[in-house]
């Protein structure tokens, strides 16, 4: 949802990314819900979905945020990534070798470890490296206001995981080979 705590997360983290000298680019709530349920390929042709998947095709790191909903990651945020399909039959398929950072929020500590786990297990399918540090971050304290956190261990979490990524993007650009697959 637009302005909520796991959208802020985000883009304190993409904030953290532009610091390093990354250029990002945010795909929030509003564009979340407008994408169609990743079902077929009329639907993958929504503009959206185009929008979604070219800047997939592009990204040199990605950073994915999600909700802990029920112990899991978000219905929205699963299909967003069902997307990356598209991206099969590609040069690049998938996320192959380019660094996932990952953030999860939660009212509670609860759903944050099993989500994370979640999330680098779709990473991992997806043939990305999820960054060392994956945020969880408990959010029912209200640390997130006015764009801003609060709290300065989930603040340096957020901060953390966009320079991991920026770093490890900028180190693959410079040597390929880093995280070369073979076809």
């Amino acid at each position: 949802m637009a302005g909520s705590s796991t959208e802020t997360a985000l883009m304190l983290a993409l904030a953290s990314a532009e610091r390093q000298g990354a250029e990002t680019r945010a795909f929030g709530a509003a564009h979340l819900t407008a994408l169609p349920h990743y079902l077929t390929p009329e639907q993958r042709a929504s503009a959206e979905g185009r929008d979604l998947v070219e800047a997939i095709r592009r990204a040199d790191g990605v950073i994915i945020a999600s909700p802990g909903y029920h112990g899991s990651i978000s219905g929205l945020v699963k299909n967003a990534l069902d997307y990356i399909e598209d991206t099969a039959k590609d040069a690049r398929v998938y996320l192959d070798g380019i660094p996932v950072g990952l953030i999860v929020t939660a009212y509670g500590w609860q759903a944050t470890g099993s989500t994370l786990a979640t999330m680098r297990s779709i990473v991992h399918a997806l043939r990305g490296f999820p960054t060392p540090l994956g945020a969880a971050i408990n959010s029912s304290g209200g640390i997130f206001k006015d764009g801003a956190c609060s709290d300065p261990g989930a603040a340096n979490q957020l901060d953390l995981v966009g320079r991991q990524v920026a770093e490890f993007a900028r180190l693959r650009m410079s040597d390929p080979s880093v995280t070369e697959t073979a076809a």
